[in-house]
Formats: structure tokens, C-alpha cells, sequence
């Protein structure tokens, strides 16, 4: 199942509870300021072959915390680009 973090709260041991069998992944997305930006970017992320959960901890107008848990890991490319479909972008160090 694929589901946004509750806004403003931070991920706890519940939310961050990978499904059996997955590996996680984590990207800082920013620009996100509000729940249909969350929306926004869980939709592309989940059309990504394998993935099995989304979760985001949004820190409005700074960097989001996208937690990606799938069957098998993804490459960086297609979360990029699942991202910048959804109008944001990556914060790469």
C-alpha cells in the first residue's frame, strides 16, 4: 500500500516499517510545500516498476525526506525522473 506521511509530522518507527522483502531508499526532494505536492511525487514514484511503498516526510519550501521501499533497488535515473515528472527536483550533495 502507498501512502503519504501525515504533514508536518515526522516519520516514527510505524511509518518507517519497510514491507517484508523490500530495500529502502532514501532521496531529499525540493520544492515541496503542501499535501498535493506530496501527492504529486508518491504518484510517479509508485508507477516505477517494483516499487512497493512511499513515504514522505515533508518539510515545507525545504527538503523532503522520500523514503522508497521496493523489490529490488532502483536506479537513481528513474527516481530522477519519476521526481521531475512530478514538477520537483532531486537534491543531489
Amino acid at each position: 500500500m502507498i501512502e503519504p506521511l501525515p504533514f508536518g509530522r515526522p516519520t516514527d518507527a510505524a511509518d518507517a516499517t519497510p514491507p517484508e522483502g523490500t530495500v529502502s531508499q532514501e532521496v531529499l526532494v525540493a520544492g515541496m510545500t503542501c499535501g498535493h505536492c506530496v501527492s504529486s511525487v508518491v504518484e510517479e514514484i509508485s508507477e516505477i516498476d517494483g516499487v512497493a511503498k512511499v513515504a514522505v516526510d515533508l518539510n515545507k519550501g525545504g527538503l523532503s525526506r522520500v523514503t522508497i521501499h521496493s523489490t529490488t533497488p532502483l536506479e537513481s535515473a528513474a527516481v530522477d525522473a519519476a521526481v521531475t515528472e512530478a514538477g520537483y527536483e532531486v537534491a543531489h550533495a
